[in-house]
């Protein structure tokens, strides 16, 4: 129970809203070296004292970052999906396949469980990660203080799932790898490549900027900044 009658969490350790933080106490944890140390001299720039990094309570502009690059992803994640991802020839056939037509492909052909994982891995999978942002920042810019504790475990998962929304470009590269070894098949990757790989890498950016103590932030009374 915090100190105005809230109940905040139950699992683990109490953490109550109101409980001291190392910010409160004018301590600093070094972004580059992650040293903790005594922020000195009221207003003044202050610098670790291991590595000589600019210190800041809070990660100044990283919602304005975050931001930006949620706000890029969403548009990439247009022509990502609705331009060609991956074009395949042979003697007989040539097909130029979206990521969903792809799907839609392997599901018709038999093959499901790679449909599935296709499908998971690069439609839903981006998507989700560019939701869970999107509700992160407005929850931290709100100053919400709704199950701060589920917040922080979905920034965890949005970072570690990260790297595994590529499955596409890992299947376009390996299938062109591969095909490119006969002289009867030819497989390419499309204009969608890109887009894709940049909705990738740019959400990934997106969760390295974005600072998960400010989910914690509005337990407190007073705000923190550089």
């Amino acid at each position: 129970m915090g100190a105005d009658g809230r109940e905040v969490e139950r699992a683990g350790p109490a953490v109550t809203a109101g409980a001291p933080i190392a910010a409160a106490r004018g301590l600093c944890s070094c972004h580059v070296c992650q040293l903790v140390s005594r922020r000195t001299g009221n207003g003044r720039v202050a610098h670790c004292p291991r590595c000589g990094a600019r210190l800041h309570f809070r990660r100044p502009g990283s919602v304005q970052r975050c931001w930006a690059l949620v706000i890029a992803s969403y548009i990439l994640y247009i022509p990502a999906n609705a331009l060609i991802m991956m074009e395949t020839g042979s003697l007989i056939t040539y097909r130029k396949d979206t990521i969903v037509s792809g799907v839609v492909h392997l599901w018709k052909t038999g093959s499901w469980m790679i449909a599935v994982i296709v499908f998971i891995a690069s439609v839903a999978i981006p998507l989700l990660k560019l939701f869970s942002l999107t509700l992160l920042l407005i929850s931290v810019q709100r100053r919400s203080t709704w199950n701060p504790r589920q917040r922080t475990r979905l920034y965890r998962l949005v970072e570690a799932v990260g790297r595994w929304s590529m499955l596409d470009i890992y299947v376009v590269t390996l299938l062109a790898a591969l095909v490119q070894l006969g002289s009867m098949a030819t497989v390419k990757a499309g204009p969608a490549a890109v887009a894709f790989g940049a909705v990738v890498v740019l959400t990934m950016f997106a969760t390295m900027e974005f600072e998960p103590r400010l989910i914690w932030d509005p337990l407190q009374k007073e705000e923190f900044h550089d």
